[in-house]
């Protein structure tokens, strides 16, 4: 069974994210550092704002923090976040062949549905976890193995396609194969993803077969 990451793995929506951070925190007079960074990247939206209510020490409630946040993303996701390249044919190559395959997101549901659906993805999916209902990161290798359980498979018989570093280690220590997958938002971790991975790709293009 083949496990997508979405944001920065299937579609290009890391920028959105960024650009709501600096902007957030501007308002604030905070700058957007490293930590700041490192704190909220591929986690799920409650811990991201628990982490940025006491980075900031903020009197709003982590409810208001997440309001704002989905205010300030917008309708990107329903209107204008890109397929990354090759993804499309990626998985309709593996559609005719058969392939099982679902997405395991940190993203919000909203955006998630909306996005899918507004990109004619959808289809390709028989289910979708969201990391944001189960309350684990994607760090988390229980949240791997839960997944297999649900869909009835062996975590050796699944492969994760993320550009998270973390969620690739969370999914090879619940034993499945990893595919670390580029996104320019964070190509830092592109030579930790090579040592960790089963492989490594900058586009879905190289897996197009001719």
């Amino acid at each position: 069974m083949l496990i997508f990451d979405m944001d920065g793995t299937l579609i290009d929506s890391n920028g959105v994210w960024r650009e709501v951070d600096i902007a957030f925190l501007k308002k604030r007079g905070f700058p957007y550092t490293k930590e700041y960074y490192q704190g909220v990247a591929h986690t799920i939206f409650p811990k991201a704002a628990v982490f940025t209510k006491a980075y900031c020490n903020l009197q709003e409630s982590t409810e208001e923090i997440m309001a704002e946040w989905m205010e300030m993303a917008g309708d990107a996701y329903a209107t204008r976040v890109p397929v990354k390249p090759g993804v499309r044919a990626y998985l309709e190559q593996c559609r005719q062949k058969g392939e099982r395959m679902i997405v395991l997101t940190s993203a919000v549901p909203e955006h998630c549905r909306s996005a899918l659906t507004h990109l004619r993805l959808m289809p390709y999916f028989e289910t979708i976890f969201f990391a944001h209902d189960l309350g684990l990161d994607k760090k988390d290798p229980d949240i791997f193995l839960l997944a297999a359980k649900e869909c009835g498979v062996k975590p050796e018989e699944c492969t994760l396609f993320d550009d998270s570093l973390d969620a690739c280690r969370g999914a090879k220590a619940a034993g499945m194969h990893a595919i670390g997958v580029y996104d320019p938002y964070f190509d830092v971790s592109e030579v930790e993803m090579r040592k960790l991975c089963d492989g490594y790709i900058h586009s879905f293009t190289e897996l197009v077969e001719a």
